[in-house]
């Protein structure tokens, strides 16, 4: 998704969203027919643009119909929804404008699927990359989707196969299926710490007093079907069945057991794009994340330090919490803001984001971001990756620009493994939470 104002929306993100291509890319690995259903099964989700929600408050109106909200653009959004959410937007007094399905070839530059990693070319880049350097990098399967493809992380540290008490940071991608170019910021950055290690000083220095997770595709079955067939199909949720409904998937960001359902930033309904699911952790793939974090606590003290947790769009650096508009609430001080805000604004100058609270957007419950702080205590942050809000690129920038958008997060990844020791260094108050 997500937030600034660039300029009036020109040609929707909607018509990347469907293009066909002429050469499938192949059949999904691990899954059968059988298990991946058909998009046909459920309500016809599109997207819409919406005006007249210009505050808050107003778009977590939109949100609280269980339409996903893509983009903002001053008063107009730009949703996901089926149709469903479509009529509760409209009798809650909101216009929607239905965007179109099928892109004009000559007015968007639409990626292909082939432009992205596959699950299946991720997986082996990375296996090449731990071969290449294996006194730097380890494979670690930590759980498996519903589909029953593995879900990995890769630590990368100087001595990685011991276990040292060294400050840790967590790196998640590609949560929503259909943010492929997360999978993408994930691959650079261990293409970047496995060839600069030993010439780059910062980069050394890091990885010898850091020990670094990065997951590289939290939603595996998504991302296959997102991708593999060789159309676009705008996939968010991931590939579980829901019993009583012929609906597909849970929004593994709305599933997290912190604040889960607590305050209409999720839906109770299993067609909506933001479906929390029948229960906290209820997803395979929130579980699997959330044990692998709870894993890293030793000796009572939580390892992991620092998160950050990589979507598309919007160009935002995001913390907590989204649950509630209040700065400050229960187990987050005004210290704990104000780092949070200092090292995000940080990280923000490095690349161009907007720095903001979560829900100076709307409100948002069951997240990622909310169970980081508010139950493992890790300093954490979204970032809504490359393009801005009214770009017509949407989820689906071409391959062409890759590279650029992925190396311009190189120095806000730095700066947060900077601070993971002691982030509260960065608000003057390293003497009063970080002494030894």
């Amino acid at each position: 998704m997500r937030f600034p104002k660039r300029g009036r929306r020109t040609t929707s993100a909607a018509v990347l969203l469907t293009l066909a291509l002429a050469v499938p890319l192949g059949a999904q690995a691990t899954a059968s027919p059988a298990a991946d259903r058909s998009r046909a099964e459920q309500p016809a989700e599109r997207q819409y643009q919406v005006t007249g929600a210009d505050t808050r408050a107003e778009r977590t109106a939109v949100a609280d119909t269980g339409a996903a909200i893509d983009e903002v653009n001053g008063d107009s959004l730009v949703v996901t929804a089926g149709p469903a959410e479509a009529a509760a937007l409209r009798s809650r007094g909101f216009t929607t404008k239905a965007l179109p399905d099928v892109a004009d070839r000559d007015e968007v530059l639409a990626a292909a699927p082939s432009d992205y990693h596959s699950y299946a070319r991720m997986s082996a880049a990375v296996d090449t990359l731990v071969r290449q350097y294996p006194d730097l990098m380890s494979r670690r399967v930590i759980g498996r989707s519903h589909q029953g493809r593995e879900i990995f992380a890769v630590k990368v540290s100087s001595n990685v196969r011991v276990d040292e008490n060294k400050p840790e940071v967590l790196f998640t991608h590609n949560m929503h299926a259909r943010e492929h170019l997360t999978t993408e910021m994930a691959l650079y950055m261990l293409r970047e710490f496995g060839t600069r290690y030993g010439s780059d000083a910062r980069i050394t220095r890091m990885l010898d007093q850091r020990e670094v997770w990065i997951v590289p595709s939290l939603n595996p079955d998504g991302k296959v079907y997102d991708q593999d067939s060789g159309t676009w199909r705008n996939w968010r949720k991931n590939r579980q069945p829901n019993s009583g409904s012929t609906a597909i998937g849970t929004d593994i960001n709305r599933n997290f057991n912190y604040r889960w359902g607590c305050c209409g930033g999720s839906s109770t309904s299993p067609s909506s794009q933001t479906y929390r699911g029948r229960a906290a952790e209820s997803g395979p793939e929130t579980k699997v994340i959330a044990d692998f974090v709870r894993s890293r606590v030793i000796g009572g003290k939580q390892q992991i330090t620092a998160h950050i947790d990589w979507h598309t769009y919007g160009e935002l650096v995001l913390w907590p919490y989204g649950y509630t508009y209040a700065d400050t609430a229960a187990g987050l001080t005004q210290d704990d803001r104000d780092a949070h805000a200092a090292v995000g604004t940080q990280m923000a100058r490095s690349n161009g984001y907007r720095p903001q609270q979560s829900s100076d957007l709307y409100i948002t419950d069951g997240t990622i971001g909310d169970w980081m702080w508010g139950s493992q205590k890790i300093f954490t942050y979204t970032f809504e990756m490359y393009p801005p809000s009214g770009h017509r690129d949407g989820f689906y920038p071409p391959g062409s620009v890759i590279d650029r958008e992925t190396a311009r997060n190189r120095e806000a990844v730095l700066l947060l493994l900077e601070n993971a020791d002691c982030m509260y260094r960065s608000i003057g108050k390293a003497a009063q939470y970080c002494a030894t």
